[in-house]
């Protein structure tokens, strides 16, 4: 099966040690733009120190093997996240799966791609059966994103995450790999 191309310019790779300075300007950069759809952050989060401690977290599940962190990249710098995150082993084969996609790339197919990418490489490399996603009911744009990208809608959880400040609801999607 061939993967839907990225946008031209758009990359997909590992997150790395060196990125901090670069996701720290992308994160400042998005601020507005992911606050409805995110955990409330304090002001350390948006700085370089902030992020080489994220980046730790993240490669540390990377050397465990409960997560798979990956940025988004054009003209050398950071437009996006996305993680396959809570890796479980044994019967179950499952990871969740987070994204975000610079608001100056929106509607350009990068978030569709992206999970696609995602999912292959959770069914190769990982031999997982499948990923689940969560959305806020009211974000059309990812919910046509988790479409396009071949995810189902399973269900609803209510107040599920606290996002924006608030614990609220979630429609949770999946895609079975196998």
């Amino acid at each position: 099966m061939s993967l839907p191309a990225l946008p031209p310019g758009v990359g997909m790779r590992l997150l790395a040690p060196t990125d901090a300075v670069a996701l720290a300007q992308a994160y400042r950069d998005n601020r507005e733009h992911l606050s409805p759809w995110e955990p409330l952050r304090d002001d350390a989060y948006f700085t370089e120190a902030g992020q080489a401690d994220q980046i730790a977290g993240k490669l540390a599940g990377l050397a465990s093997g409960t997560e798979v962190p990956w940025v988004l990249t054009s003209d050398h710098r950071i437009v996006g996240t996305i993680t396959l995150s809570g890796i479980v082993r044994g019967p179950f084969l499952n990871a969740h799966v987070g994204y975000w996609v610079d608001a100056r790339l929106q509607g350009r197919g990068v978030g569709s791609a992206a999970l696609h990418r995602a999912a292959h490489r959770a069914r190769g490399p990982l031999g997982l059966h499948r990923i689940q996603a969560s959305v806020l009911p009211h974000n059309e744009p990812s919910k046509a994103v988790l479409l396009r990208a071949g995810f189902t809608l399973i269900g609803t959880a209510p107040a599920y995450l606290s996002i924006a400040g608030r614990w609220q609801d979630h429609l949770l999607y999946q895609r079975i790999l196998h």
